[in-house]
This record gives structure tokens, sequence and C-alpha cells, in this order.
């Protein structure tokens, strides 16, 4: 089948040869489409075979022009348009009046070697950086983006530098965090009071000795702090969990080099294209079977690690030095903000490092790192920040109306629409905390003083009890919702450029109903200007209400309890004995019998965390979709079974679950294998969203929300559609979960939403699944 592909190039790009590189390679790999050159960058469309698209873009990085330097690099596979040869098309002078600012970007090859040279009079200099590299988004204060403009002001530049900075044959030509020894911030190593400091070469060896030694350190980097810990010692990993309150949640790794991440893990083309690129992102990568040179705490019980390359020249330096893998986490406390100040981070962070290494350079807003994973060989952004924000998403059907979306709760992110861009900002977090408010309500500021932007809308979510749709009502201006698992479905319409009707599934763990219950197992038809719900899971009790996120067992026993009423309170159960105490099930039968604090759900979420449970495999979860990921990692992939389930056919289709887990409850009573069952409910959920494809007819089909982070449910979903000629797209430049949500308010908000009608419907028609 042939595929389209958008891609933007930015960096050295122009004047050096490029689009004629691109004509030749796009016709000796027979592609067809066309390259021009912008404002922005190199943009390029092509078509071919979905294989060599990604060849062709590997080759774009590999053999590019010698004078070429590609900063950054996005694209999106979007549906082909018949394109019938290749052309280099006239340059376009894109005129905006909203100035694009660039993502810091991993320190470049060219700086490294002057780095590691010892005639360099930048040799060993932590924070070497030119116009193809560095930081960008994390020290900009006002545009335009001059170094006045930008935390380097307090640094003037030496006679040296200002002649690099002000040559235009320079590599430095107005780069404007340009620094060295004599002139730019410096690093300094001290202990958790402060006090005991060394700097440059010492710092660096004294933080190697003291990672080896097991302590923890807390590192200034870019965009905020990191906890830095050796990854080989077990007890210095736990040290850092028992600390920073973190019991099971996995941390990330930054490895040395490429060769040693291969030793560690599986990395395909497409993963080691990712870890070396510009953006230098996380990368969820499989871990090699039975490698036991890891800390089992950096992730127990997982078989993915989230692997990084260093990006910046200080981790070169240290990781160069230590020559082994580190946990590179965020350096705040739990369900906080990351730190930015060196006395905030001495001040709160105190009771978690050791030792702090910092420097002098002002971190102007936190960016956290990016987290990638590659899904049916293209990538799919699952926690966007470093690398990637705030470049703009376009969007094709703007009004021209200036738009502020204040994103969700959870994984929050807001986006502002000028024109035809969006510019979704980097993550923030959940809203859980009066910091992490404040940090909030600092990155929508800084967004309208950087684009200097008053927007006409503010458009939130339509649950009334988030914090974000609480501060966009306390503004004096035209606000409206959009309820939260069509913007789900809107932000994946947005980035994939679809025209015309499709059927969204929008799968997650909770989010706010039009009808007042929590959803999360939903389907919508939507077209350019309208949208229905069409299909929904089954609903069930959740015992306790929020504390069932965090408890499995108390989705499990709301699903028991749907299937088959008190009777359960009877029936011996085993995992009801294993996790709960007497008193504690008195309460939940209590609240169940009278129906106080057990509102309904339709969450795929909520259903999975209860599956997770009745197999015995999780009660609790330590970290969001934790008991969810433990399903998903025991599936057998040669298993090809599912179980029946049904859908009823009323106001809007409503799929039944309850032969699912009568049939995988009867499976386990049977002692079939744990892994064979669970993988039979994860085909159950892919046979659930094939049917609904079939029975509403939609060809394209799009599945968004955080349960398709879940790589074998989208994989296998996929797989189910396209053999049955459905085309299948998913979010890649924002997060399915609740990440992307912003960027899908601004899409969707003068949508308009419509009663279901199925055509030749029939009521109360009962369909089996097969």
């Amino acid at each position: 089948m042939i595929s389209r592909v958008k891609i933007i190039i930015r960096g050295v790009v122009q004047g050096v040869g490029f689009r004629p590189f691109i004509y030749k390679l796009a016709l000796h790999s027979k592609i067809n489409g066309f390259v021009y050159n912008s404002s922005h960058g190199v943009f390029i469309e092509a078509e071919a075979k979905l294989n060599v698209l990604n060849n062709f873009i590997s080759r774009i990085e590999r053999e590019k022009p010698p004078m070429a330097f590609i900063s950054g690099m996005e694209f999106s596979y979007l549906d082909s348009v018949g394109y019938i040869k290749f052309e280099i098309l006239e340059s376009k002078n894109e005129v905006t009046t909203t100035t694009v600012i660039s993502p810091d970007i991993a320190v470049c090859e060219d700086c490294l070697n002057e780095m590691n040279d010892p005639l360099n009079h930048r040799y060993k200099y932590p924070f070497i950086n030119c116009t193809n590299c560095g930081p960008r988004f994390s020290i900009i204060e006002s545009l335009p983006y001059d170094r006045p403009n930008t935390s380097m002001k307090i640094f003037k530049m030496c006679d040296k530098c200002k002649a690099e900075y002000e040559n235009p044959l320079d590599r430095r030509f107005h780069a404007q965090p340009i620094a060295c020894f004599d002139c730019g911030p410096q690093i300094e190593l001290c202990d958790s009071h402060g006090n005991g400091a060394a700097s440059k070469d010492e710092a660096i060896e004294q933080t190697v000795q003291k990672i080896k030694s097991g302590k923890i350190i807390a590192i200034k980097g870019l965009g905020g702090f990191q906890f830095l810990v050796d990854a080989l010692n077990e007890d210095a990993v736990n040290l850092l969990r028992k600390r920073k309150h973190r019991d099971e949640k996995p941390f990330a790794l930054m490895f040395p080099t490429i060769e040693y991440v291969k030793e560690i893990c599986s990395v395909s083309e497409a993963e080691e294209r990712l870890l070396l690129s510009p953006e230098s992102p996380i990368v969820l990568l499989k871990r090699i079977a039975n490698n036991r040179h890891i800390a089992n705490s950096v992730a127990p019980d997982n078989p993915y690690l989230g692997v990084m390359l260093p990006y910046t020249p200080l981790h070169h330096l240290l990781l160069q030095t230590l020559n082994s893998p580190v946990i590179a986490t965020s350096g705040n406390i739990s369900e906080e903000p990351m730190c930015i100040d060196e006395n905030e981070a001495l001040e709160t962070l105190g009771n978690i490092a050791d030792y702090f290494l910092l420097h002098n350079r002002p971190i102007v807003r936190q960016v956290d790192d990016s987290i990638v994973r590659i899904v049916l060989d293209k990538e799919m952004i699952l926690r966007r920040a470093r690398g990637y924000a705030p470049f703009p998403v376009q969007i094709s059907n703007s009004d021209g109306k200036t738009i502020l979306a204040v994103g969700g709760h959870l994984k929050n992110s807001i986006a502002l629409k000028v024109g035809e861009n969006v510019f979704v900002s980097q993550y923030i977090g959940d809203l859980s905390t009066e910091s992490s408010f404040k940090s909030f309500q600092k990155v929508i500021s800084d967004f309208k003083n950087l684009y200097n932007i008053e927007p006409d809308r503010v458009v939130h979510d339509e649950h009334p009890e988030y914090i974000s749709t609480k501060y966009a009502k306390s503004l004096e201006c035209n606000t409206a919702s959009v309820q939260h698992h069509y913007a789900h479905v809107a932000s994946c319409r947005a980035e994939n450029q679809i025209n015309g009707s499709t059927l969204g599934v929008s799968w997650d763990g909770t989010g706010y109903g039009s009808d007042g219950t929590i959803w999360g197992g939903e389907f919508f038809i939507s077209d350019d200007g309208s949208y229905s719900h069409c299909a929904q899971l089954k609903q069930f009790p959740l015992p306790g209400g929020e504390k069932a996120i965090k408890e499995s067992r108390r989705s499990a026993i709301g699903v028991l309890y749907e299937l088959y009423g008190d009777e359960i309170f009877n029936r011996d159960f085993e995992f009801y004995q294993a996790t709960f105490k007497n008193s504690e099930f008195n309460i939940i039968q209590k609240m169940l019998e009278k129906n106080i604090n057990s509102p309904i759900t339709s969450s795929a979420g909520r259903l999975f965390d209860a599956v997770s449970s009745l197999l015995g495999i999780s009660y609790i979860s330590n970290y969001e979709g934790q008991s969810a990921m433990k399903l998903e990692f025991i599936v057998d992939t040669n298993e090809r079974g599912h179980y029946p389930f049904s859908i009823n056919e009323n106001t809007i289709l409503k799929i039944d679950w309850s032969e699912i887990i009568k049939a995988l409850l009867d499976d386990k009573k049977k002692r079939v294998d744990i892994s064979k069952i669970a993988t039979r409910f994860h085909n159950s959920l892919a046979q659930i969203i094939l049917s609904i494809s079939e029975i509403v007819g939609k060809e394209k089909v799009l599945l968004s929300g955080g349960c398709f982070q879940n790589i074998y449910l989208t994989e296998q979903t996929a797989k189910l559609l396209t053999d049955k000629k459905h085309k299948v797209y998913l979010n890649q430049r924002v997060p399915p979960n609740d990440g992307g949500i912003a960027l899908g308010q601004v899409a969707a908000y003068n949508v308009v939403r419509k009663d279901w009608m199925r055509n030749e419907s029939s009521e109360n028609t009962r369909i089996l699944g097969e």
C-alpha cells in the first residue's frame, strides 16, 4: 500500500545543495512528491511504500550533503494523494506574525569533537555549543531570539567568542548561547548544604567517583534538575526509590554509547535513529532476555527500558568518564514540577540528593525529557517536551481565531493556535498540587508573552472539577468546552490531516462523559464539522470512586458485581481473601449494595485493571497504569484465540463484555496458562474494535487515548483492521494519552455534537462477536 510522509527539516539545509540531494535520492528510490525551501526549513512530501519511505528518511540523515546540518526533523505519515513524479518546487516565503521557536537540541558532532580535542580552547567545556546545537527554548525570555533576550545575557562574550559570533562564515555566527571557559557558565559540585565546592575538571571527576560509590547526585541539566545514580548498583537505586518515594515506577537510563545500549537492549534501525537524533528522546526499548547487567530495581518486572544517550556536553563529559549507564530521572519531589533553580533545588531536594552538580546559566522554563516508542514502524511520542516543544502542529481547517486550549488534568500540556499553527507546550504534568498549578499558569503566561497573543477563546475539558476547567472559567473571556474522549479523537484527526467521515476509538482510564458518568471505552463517528457518540463499552461500578484508579482489585469487584450482583458476596473468589481485610470488604459490599460512592464507568483502562486483578497478576497499582501494563507484559504473541462478546444496538451500540469475563474466569479455573488468557483478552478487545468498525461501515479508523500506548493491543487491532481493508491512524507527533488533549481541544472546539442515527437501525438487535 502506498503511504505519504510529510517531512519538515530544520538546520543548515538551505544553500548547501539540499534540494538537489533530496531530488536525486527520491528518483533513485522511485519516490513521487516534492521538495521546497521555506522560511521555516525544507519541506518534503513523499509517496511510496512504507518501507521505502522509512529507508528514504534514514538515508537523508546518513547521506546529507557535507555542508548540511540537520538540527531537527519531524515527519508524519498521511494518506496518499497520488503524486505522479518528484519535483523541486519554488521556494515559499511564508509570511507569519508568529516566530517558530526552536526546541533545545542535542550537542552536535562538531562541538563534541572540539570538546574532546586537547588543543581546542573549549577542551572539556561543559557548555560548548554552536548555531547547530545547544539550548534554545529553555533559555529564551522574549522574542526576537537574540542574546539580550536570553538567560545568557548575564555572560559578556570574550574577544574570541565575539569574533566567532560576528563572523558570517563561522559555525557560531549568531549562536546566542556561545561561550567558553573565559566568559561563559561554569560548574561546581557541592554537598546537600551547598558546601565544599569543586569546579571544572575536578567537579566532573569527583561527581563520577561519588556516583561509583553509590551516592545520589542532583545535576542541573538543560531544562531542569535530574537525579543521577549508578544503574548497576542495586543498593543505590533502591536508596533513590526510598528517598524519592517512588516504589516501582521505572527509571529512565542514560548510556554512554549506542554500542553499550545494544548490549542490553534490542535496537531496531528506527530506534537507533531516534536515539542518535538531534531530539535525543528517551526511547522505550525491549530488554535482551535474561540480561542481568542493569539493577533489577531500575524497572521491576518490566521487559522494557527507557533509554537515552547523552545530549548535553556536561552529560557527555560525565558518561565518558564513568563509562557505564546511570539513572537520569527528573529532579523533583513526587507529584511536583521539576526544579530549575539551584537555590530551590538545594532546599527541596536536599533530603534526596547527597551532592549537587550545579551551574550558573539560568534555566528560564522547565523542559523535561521526551519519551518516544516505535509502534507499527512509526514514531509515537508518549511525552512531548525537550527536542519537540514548542514546534507547532499545523492544522488545515483553521478559522483564523486565536485559541488557547488548557488541556486536561493528568499529563497536562496546553496549546495555543495562531493561524494554522498550533503551538503545543512542553509536558507540564499532573495538576494535583499547588506548585503544579502554578507551573501550569506560568506556561500559559509564558506562551502568551512569547507569541504576543491574547486568545479570542479559551477551550477546556467538560469535567467541572478539573483545575484546568476552573482556571478557564475564571478568565474574563469567551470559553468553550470539548468532551474529553472526543478531544483524543480530534487530536488524531488533526495531526493526520484527515478529511471526511471516520470512526474514532477513544479508550483510556477515565474522563468525564457527556451524561455525567465516567467514560473511557468510547467510539465516535466524526466528519469535518460534527461528531456523534456511536458506541460504548458496558458500564460497571467503581466502589470507592478514585480509589479504584490505584486499587485494581476494586475494578475487579465492580466488574463481578455487574455480572452477578449480590451473589458475589457469597462466592469464594480467591483474590478477595488475598487482598482485603474483612472490614475493608464489608465496606465495599455496603458501597455497592447501597450505591454509595460507586460511580459507573465504561473505562477500557479500568477493565484492563479488573482483568489483571482477576487473574492474580496485580491488585494494586503503585503508578499509573501499572496493573494494565503487567497484563500486557505477559501476552503470548503466538496465541490467536479470543473470547465471545455481544453488541446490543439501541440508542448507541453497547458492547457487552460479560462473556469475555466469564470465559477467562473459566479458563483460569481450568488452569489455562495465564499468558494465554491475557492474550485472549487483548485479542477480544481488538475484535470488538473490528466489529464496531464493520457495523458502522467506516473505512478510516482512528485509535487514540492512553490504552493505545499498549503496543500489543494497538498492533493487533491495526492488523485486524488492515486485513479487512480499513485504514488505521494513530497519534504520532502528540501523545495518545492526555498530553494530546490540548491539540484535540483546539481542533474540536467548534465541532457540532449530534445524536447518532444508524442507517437501517433496528432496536435491541443482538450481534454476537465470533
